[in-house]
């Protein structure tokens, strides 16, 4: 699927989900994210559920607490909140919201109910964290019927690929348990939002086999799901050092010793066996590398999902880096 076909389709969305293998960087490509929606004057909430504080590291904030708090300005004046959701806060302040439990609420917490909740049930802990993602996607500004949404849209840093599905589906499980009653009802209501096309669930992997593998499996069970995958960004891709000949050259270790010594000369650098060696080697395992990114692009090709590549950022991820990778989205998406 092009890009230019699927923008529109972005413009529809408001929950967009990331999920990833770890090490693809998953966060780092939710902040950038979260930016490129917010760029031209929107608001953006970013969330994380997995409770490692990534999103503050990456922005260079405390700590966030269980509060919305703003981390960034994006290009045009928008702004971009973060929220680091808490389990405990959320099941809290959903029976609150639906229960009116009160004083009653704070019994629990006193009685370790909650922790005991989420241990003896484990799918607990994902009903309240998918739960929170949903109140936020449709939340609108002073809680008040017909007012303007409070966010434009929610970034949410999911769990990894391995477990997105479930993740996503849980409230699925829910409904069949619950046939009836206010827990049947929003279950049913996130399920709804979860499969429909305001929501987005975007892939991140690298040019390798197990991430490349992990990608093509996330995305098989999540349409087998119902689940809408949306697109695969490609992160730390790096451009080719040799082009053409050269890198089928490279590749046979067809490279002429004896011309990279001329040129180490003509530069001015002093040349060597030793460094000779270590040259034709490395151009060796360059080579190497390009033909293994081009069979695993050639791969995720394979997929009926839009893709976009990230370029690699030598120097480690700031948060100008961040602003760069939030321009590449928006350049690849708007294109």
């Amino acid at each position: 699927m092009a890009l230019s076909a699927a923008s529109s389709a972005w413009d529809a969305v408001r929950l967009h989900v990331v999920t990833g293998k770890g090490g693809t960087g998953k966060t780092t490509v939710a902040a950038a994210l979260a930016l490129a929606l917010a760029s031209g004057g929107q608001r953006v909430l970013l969330m994380e559920v997995e409770g490692r504080q990534g999103i503050a590291q990456l922005f260079d904030v405390p700590p966030l607490p269980y509060d919305e708090r703003r981390v960034a300005v994006a290009k045009g004046g928008g702004d971009v909140f973060a929220l680091a959701v808490d389990p405990e806060a959320a099941l809290f302040e959903y029976l609150d919201m639906y229960y009116r439990l009160g004083r009653a609420g704070k019994a629990l917490r006193k009685i370790g109910a909650v922790e005991f909740a989420t241990t003896v049930a484990p799918g607990v802990r994902d009903v309240l964290l998918t739960g929170k993602a949903y109140e936020a996607a449709r939340r609108s500004k002073g809680g008040k019927r017909g007012a303007k949404l409070a966010y434009d849209a929610v970034v949410l840093d999911a769990p990894p690929t391995g477990r997105i599905t479930r993740f996503l589906n849980v409230n699925n499980e829910v409904a069949g348990i619950a046939k009836v009653g206010p827990i049947r009802k929003q279950a049913d209501s996130i399920m709804q939002l979860m499969r429909s096309r305001q929501t987005a669930v975007h892939l991140v992997t690298l040019l390798e086999e197990m991430p490349t593998q992990e990608t093509i499996d996330g995305v098989s069970e999540l349409t087998a799901a119902g689940l809408p995958a949306g697109s695969v960004l490609i992160n730390q891709v790096r451009k080719p050092a040799l082009r053409g000949e050269t890198l089928r050259a490279a590749g046979k270790n067809e490279l002429d010793a004896h011309e990279i010594e001329a040129g180490l000369k003509a530069a001015g650098l002093q040349s060597h066996d030793g460094l000779v060696a270590a040259l034709l080697n490395e151009a060796h395992d360059h080579a190497e590398r390009i033909t293994l990114e081009k069979a695993e692009r050639r791969r995720l090709r394979s997929l009926d999902t839009p893709t976009i590549d990230l370029e690699w950022q030598p120097d480690g991820i700031d948060l100008a880096g961040l602003y760069e990778l939030a321009d590449e989205i928006n350049t690849q998406v708007k294109a």
